[in-house]
């Protein structure tokens, strides 16, 4: 087994948080076995949804050099957690602060440094979760797509795995593979699936049938079924304006509805603050 395995399997034990009888800051992993599938997307709407339903929520891109959270929000790009890795910049320099209860740390673009490093970036990103978790009531991490080490540590060491998926077959093979190596590295058992892009009901039952049959009879793990999210016929750059916006239409309530189940079964102390207002009216999947 890999050092890096062996360190998470203890660390992810050992570093459960209560404090003052209140649940302990939670950690989700955005994640897929092919890319795009829209994860960076899902895993900007999550923070923000949660931030504004009063959750103090820290996102972080854990694509370390590629990327694409800033891009999407129209921030500027910088290197600056090159620095952070170097311990020439703190994490309060590196953060961004998109509103009260929504912070974010992006990776970096292209950078030299980054590229030639040995560094672990799954343990640094690790490090950062454990220093700061009591800061925050969630943190979420938008992951690479794949099974690569680094990605597949991160998933695991979280409390809960969003994986989205896309009808494509190739997305939902890539997704059963990244399930398969979690459970057989590192005993995870339970994840949460999110489809998307799907054209139609039909077409949603059939990917959730598959995927999580096939996950249930070959690996003896279950599948929580978040929900999905209907493709539009929009562009990429138009897509995310939408579905990034605070309008409430229809598609943006379908989605705070997702999440909110999911808040909502985390149960405990801390009492989920997805206000009802957010949801006017039930909008189911169609």
């Amino acid at each position: 087994m890999h050092k890096t395995s062996e360190w998470l399997l203890s660390f992810r034990h050992d570093h459960k948080r209560v404090k003052d009888g209140h649940r302990p800051c939670t950690k989700i992993a955005i994640t897929g076995g092919k890319g795009g599938v829209g994860k960076t997307s899902i895993a900007l709407k999550t923070a923000q949804e949660l931030s504004r339903a009063g959750y103090k929520t820290l996102l972080i891109d854990c694509d370390s050099n590629l990327s694409n959270t800033a891009i999407k929000l129209g921030l500027p790009l910088d290197n600056k957690f090159e620095k952070l890795l170097s311990s020439e910049s703190s994490f309060e320099d590196c953060v961004i602060q998109q509103s009260e209860n929504f912070h974010l740390l992006p990776a970096c673009n292209g950078s030299i440094e980054i590229f030639e490093s040995k560094l672990n970036f799954d343990e640094i990103i690790i490090d950062i979760m454990a220093s700061h978790e009591e800061e925050y009531d969630f943190i979420l991490l938008d992951c690479p797509a794949g099974v690569a080490r680094e990605t597949i540590t991160l998933s695991a060491y979280c409390d809960h795995r969003f994986v989205v998926v896309t009808p494509d077959k190739s997305s939902i093979t890539d997704s059963y593979s990244l399930v398969k190596i979690l459970s057989q590295r590192f005993a995870i058992k339970e994840n949460h699936l999110v489809v998307n892009m799907f054209q139609n009901e039909k077409q949603y039952q059939k990917v959730v049938q598959t995927l999580s049959e096939t996950i249930e009879n070959f690996l003896g793990c279950r599948t929580h079924i978040l929900g999905g999210i209907q493709k539009l016929d929009l562009s990429a750059e138009s897509f995310d304006t939408f579905f990034l916006s605070e309008t409430k239409n229809d598609f943006n309530r379908n989605f705070i509805k997702l999440l909110n189940g999911f808040t909502e079964k985390l149960g405990g102390p801390m009492t989920p603050r997805i206000s009802r207002d957010h949801l006017a009216f039930e909008h189911e999947v169609h």
